[in-house]
């Protein structure tokens, strides 16, 4: 999957839960868009961890230098 921006990706699967949520779609797209929907949580958890660790290094840093 090409890396999306994060709100990107958000609003995405914030679409694709609307969607299943509908009940409007068959069983073949709602599997589609499951698989999609997982696809775009785990990337999205990935991206957060690295965000967190990203301001924790920052964070120490920043203790270091006061």
């Amino acid at each position: 999957m090409p890396k999306k921006k994060f709100e990107d990706a958000m609003k995405r699967l914030e679409m694709i839960v609307d969607e299943l949520e509908s009940g409007q779609t068959d069983l073949d797209e709602s599997i589609k868009l499951f698989e999609e929907g997982l696809g775009l949580s785990k990337a999205l958890n990935e991206q957060l961890k690295s965000y967190e660790n990203k301001i924790a290094e920052l964070t120490n840093k920043d203790e270091d230098n006061a």
